[in-house]
């Protein structure tokens, strides 16, 4: 199948996951006191990062006038991110702009998503002087629902004309990535291993390939 359309999640796949975003939540949440394990922030991982905080505090406390409560920590998490990510410690995955050097070569559009809100998307690709290596950036602030529900894939598409999800390969290190790409029907789904999942858990999803990194991806679109 021809790929028109090379979709890349940002944190874990193009750079370095130092646990920025778990820490964070895990603070915010802890600060609060909302009950969360580590593990279950891990799952989360990928998803719209105020839909995160919601889940948690309406978990404990219910649904009712919770939203002074999801509004506060959602901000103390806000603070904690933007300050992790202000150190400049920003690093590439190895071999990810050889990567998306190769698939511009052969005329593939590039995009990236991220559960990230715009601001800290910004951050990122600034810092990375990344400003015009993708035709898309979607964050969850774009669309109605954030991962897995696949509308950051598919406001990704519509606004390249790319019509058919055959044509689109996804990457990424989560299992919400996953299942984002999954659900979208993506005729490539792809998990790398550079994120904090292990191989076993990425495995347990709906996918087409395992990697090992993005780096690697040359290897799957030879292949095809």
């Amino acid at each position: 199948m021809p790929i028109e359309l090379a979709i890349f999640d940002i944190a874990g796949t193009l750079i370095e996951d130092h646990n920025e975003v778990a820490d964070a939540f895990l603070d915010a949440l802890r600060d609060n006191h909302i009950d969360v394990s580590d593990d279950e922030i891990k799952e989360w991982k990928g998803s719209a990062k105020r839909q995160v905080i919601a889940h948690f505090v309406e978990r404990q406390f219910g649904k009712c006038r919770n939203l002074p409560l999801i509004d506060r920590t959602y901000s103390e998490f806000r603070y904690r991110l933007e300050e992790r990510y202000g150190k400049g410690g920003i690093v590439k995955i190895k071999g990810a702009e050889e990567t998306l050097d190769f698939l511009r070569a052969r005329q593939i559009k590039l995009a990236t998503t991220t559960g990230f809100y715009r601001e800290v998307r910004d951050r990122i690709v600034k810092e990375l002087k990344w400003e015009s290596r993708f035709d898309v950036n979607v964050c969850s602030d774009d669309v109605a629902s954030g991962r897995p529900a696949p509308d950051m894939i598919h406001l990704a598409m519509k606004q390249l004309n790319i019509s058919d999800p055959q044509n689109v390969l996804t990457v990424g290190d989560t299992p919400l990535d996953l299942q984002s790409g999954t659900t979208a029907k993506c005729g490539i789904v792809v998990g790398v291993l550079t994120g904090m999942h292990t191989p076993e858990r990425l495995r347990r999803e709906p996918h087409t390939h395992i990697i090992n990194s993005v780096a690697d991806i040359r290897t799957v679109v030879i292949s095809m």
